[in-house]
């Protein structure tokens, strides 16, 4: 072996054997790392960190405020009841109409030979009924043929009746007291039955419309009054009283309620408009509320963990009652001055111990 190829040998020798000692010292450095953490861990309590809250009794806030628009006491939408062309249309749109005033008027020269015809039959039975009848006092018909007759003469009054209304129908009448807002006619229009002739509206009295959710329609009663803000007049003062309460949720789970105004000077509010109602109650005695997330799962479980003289989590059956946004009242079950945790219940089981985060 010639010099040069030892010293190579040798090089190689001291750089493995320098690795190898920079590795070991690296892996003795983690493993007195670990061993610090481990007896830092093992000099812990092993307790859930949590955050609380102090049970204390407040007054209960219930105003609330529900936005929505204005709808007339009452919209009809006028249809023809017979075919015929339009001989007269004797109201124009924004006119004042009372209920039995005659609107327009169709053409009904069939209907009226449809009455002469009804007439003439029921002339007939008629004078059949009392030649049956004058015939039988002699013996010359059965009672089945009087009574046959008192029959068909009972029919014929009705058919006389029912064409005396359909001439009637041509005469479009208005059922309510109300202002034409739509007129969809004009003379010598040919209509049909099912035809919308007229939208009369009724605005002497404005219902307000809007949705309340759960907690807020419990609070409601109808009569109650209302202060009503009307975004076009802000510098007015509108009031009103709840006239209607839904007693079933929409899709949304909200509950449209209708609150009729009071008094409109000058007819300033119009249907359509947007407003909202300001609903307004009596300070109450103060009650116990918590956050929602203190229980266990949901609302409807009643349960929450309170912290204990130990500093351990013990669960408590509670009774919920109202659910007011993120806040719900506690009517049995909690003391004031007990703490409530209000997160990290997913770790906690009845006798945890437990170190809050202030």
């Amino acid at each position: 072996m010639n010099k040069k190829k030892l010293v190579r040998i040798v090089l190689t020798i001291v750089i493995i054997a320098a690795a190898g000692f920079a590795i070991g010292s690296v892996l003795v450095s983690n493993k007195k790392e670990n061993e610090a953490k481990t007896a830092i861990v093992a000099q812990a309590d092993g307790s859930v960190a949590v955050r609380v809250v102090e049970v204390k009794k407040q007054p209960l806030q219930q105003d609330f405020t529900a936005n929505g628009n204005f709808i007339p006491s009452q919209q009809l939408n006028f249809s023809s009841e017979n075919s015929g062309r339009v001989t007269q249309v004797l109201v124009d749109e924004g006119s004042r109409v009372s209920k039995g005033q005659t609107l327009a008027i169709i053409k009904a020269d069939q209907l009226n030979v449809d009455v002469e015809s009804a007439q003439a039959a029921y002339q007939v039975a008629q004078k059949d009924k009392e030649r049956y009848e004058n015939a039988f006092k002699t013996g010359g018909v059965t009672q089945q043929q009087v009574d046959q007759a008192i029959l068909a003469l009972s029919n014929a009054e009705a058919k006389l009746a029912q064409a005396k209304i359909k001439v009637g129908d041509t005469y479009v009448r208005s059922s309510i007291n109300g202002i034409v807002n739509k007129r969809l006619i004009e003379p010598g229009a040919v209509v049909a039955p099912g035809t919308e002739l007229f939208e009369l509206v009724d605005v002497s009295r404005l219902k307000l419309q809007a949705t309340v959710n759960e907690g807020q329609v419990a609070q409601l009663k109808e009569g109650d009054k209302v202060n009503i803000h009307v975004s076009v007049f802000p510098d007015k003062e509108f009031t009103g009283k709840v006239t209607f309460i839904a007693p079933k949720a929409d899709a949304t789970l909200s509950f449209p309620i209708e609150v009729e105004l009071a008094a409109n000077p000058g007819n300033l509010v119009k249907a359509g408009m947007y407003a909202t109602a300001i609903f307004s109650f009596p300070s109450q005695a103060p009650v116990i509320t918590i956050p929602r997330s203190s229980f266990v799962g949901s609302v409807s479980s009643n349960q929450l963990f309170v912290v204990g003289k130990d500093s351990s989590a013990s669960l408590k059956k509670v009774i919920a009652g109202r659910v007011m946004g993120d806040q719900v009242e506690v009517l049995q079950g909690l003391s004031e001055g007990e703490s409530v945790i209000t997160s990290g219940q997913i770790n906690l089981n009845d006798g945890t111990k437990v170190s809050i985060v202030k």
